[in-house]
């Protein structure tokens, strides 16, 4: 592929931007190689700056359920435009969002609209705390929940990318009076978690976990822990929130709450419910978030939130994937299982005469490659349970499929994603480009840069 423009403007960018980039995980430190600029996207391709097409299972990281560009989401947001980008008041678009959301998922009783995942996480440990009137969190090793700086501590995403050592995520700017309250406990073991509530759970205000962990890998958690974490923080007297920025209106309309019957104190959402815009929401029990100014005392502002552009993106998206009973999710589970049917027949077949192999992790319409040794069938649960050449390995993955015109997350333990724009024939296509990239590769893990 000529990548000539897209050289140029890493020159450019490098110049300007610290690193060239505006968040980390773009400047494809990991993956090597210098980033693709892209210039547009329609369905489920996108272009770059050079001209060239790849198919796109990134999808904004998460956020396009429906593709980019999906007609309705574009004619709903130049309208909203043609009237004003922003206002700073309240306006219908906002109230016509929220009561959509919370008149199709009963276990919500109030929302608000921020700007981010990162603001709703913010914002709801600030609510937990203020409600409770005690100071420590429990968070989960390898969960990612935005970059406030209470929770840069072991976290996921782009830290595991920046320092190569999962043990060593927090950030430096981040004092150690700020995490000094947040404890880190690891996913997957209900001992531990109960160990640490004998000795602390009277001064814990919440236990924040994303119930599907996807920023360090794909992390399928057993629903008997979720449920016991849940049993154990009632107990204490611990509000639990539920971080749903990915897994919210990904894993049916109401995510996973909604799925699995469970009833968290406070749910985060984002990516999805902005419809390719920026917001963030925290949503929950009328008497948790009434404590919010102005109904109570404590305080959350933001110049842009409910933003009349954001809010009618959102709505146009949410209402698409509500429609036609969940059209969208069955198309989305049809397309999950094809790629789960071929990856068994067309690609698991590749690895009997290697030392290393892909399984392919699946949540709905999220997908991990998760590496292992041959034989190892043991679920992956844990960020210290990844193996540690996974990186290394997907590096090589990542380009073969960028050469064979795929775009994948530029890091090992990002997820993928589909979309409603994607066919079967796109499936079969990254099917056969991972088959022609296995095949290019040494047999030998060790011998791989």
């Amino acid at each position: 592929m000529k990548l000539k423009e897209s050289a140029r403007l890493w020159k450019e960018a490098l110049r300007i931007f610290p690193g060239g980039v505006n968040s980390p995980v773009r400047a494809f430190r990991s993956v090597g190689g210098n980033p693709i600029f892209i210039d547009r996207g329609k369905g489920a391709y996108v272009q770059d700056a050079d001209g060239n097409w790849y198919l796109d299972f990134l999808s904004s990281w998460g956020p396009l359920i429906l593709g980019h560009a999906p007609p309705s989401v574009v004619r709903a947001t130049e309208n909203a435009l043609k009237k004003g980008s922003s206002f700073g008041t309240t306006t219908a678009a906002e109230v016509k969002l929220g009561d959509f959301i919370l008149s199709q998922i009963p276990h919500l009783e109030r929302i608000r609209f921020v700007s981010s995942g990162t603001e709703a996480v913010m914002t709801a440990l600030r609510l937990a705390r203020g409600v409770t009137g005690r100071a420590k969190v429990i968070k989960f090793e390898g969960c990612y929940h935005g970059h406030s700086d209470s929770l840069l501590a072991r976290a996921g995403s782009g830290l595991l990318t920046l320092t190569g050592n999962i043990a060593e995520s927090s950030s430096p700017g981040v004092p150690q009076e700020i995490v000094q309250n947040t404890l880190v406990l690891p996913l997957d073991d209900s001992n531990a978690l109960e160990a640490l509530l004998k000795q602390h759970g009277e001064s814990i205000a919440c236990i924040i976990i994303e119930p599907v962990p996807a920023n360090a890998g794909l992390l399928i958690q057993r629903r008997v822990f979720i449920e016991h974490l849940l049993s154990l923080a009632k107990q204490y007297g611990i509000l639990v929130i539920f971080d749903e920025v990915i897994s919210g209106f990904r894993l049916g309309f109401s995510g996973y709450a909604g799925r699995e019957k469970f009833m968290p104190d406070l749910v985060t959402y984002g990516k999805i419910i902005g419809g390719g815009l920026p917001v963030g929401a925290i949503a929950g029990k009328e008497k948790i978030m009434d404590a919010l100014a102005p109904q109570g005392s404590i305080y959350q502002a933001g110049t842009l939130s409910g933003n009349p552009l954001a809010m009618a993106a959102g709505y146009e998206t949410l209402k698409e994937l509500s429609a036609s009973k969940g059209a969208a999710y069955t198309r989305l589970t049809k397309l999950a299982r094809h790629l789960e049917e071929l990856f068994l027949t067309e690609i698991t077949p590749l690895f009997t005469e290697r030392d290393w192999a892909i399984r392919l992790v699946e949540e709905e319409s999220l997908f991990w490659f998760s590496f292992h040794k041959p034989g190892d069938t043991t679920p992956v649960r844990r960020v210290d349970k990844i193996e540690s050449f996974s990186a290394r390995l997907y590096k090589h993955i990542f380009n073969a499929m960028i050469e064979r015109g795929v775009y994948l997350a530029p890091s090992a333990y990002e997820v993928g994603f589909l979309n409603t724009a994607m066919r079967k024939r796109d499936i079969e296509h990254f099917i056969e480009a991972l088959q022609k990239s296995i095949r290019k590769l040494p047999k030998n893990e060790r011998t791989m840069a």
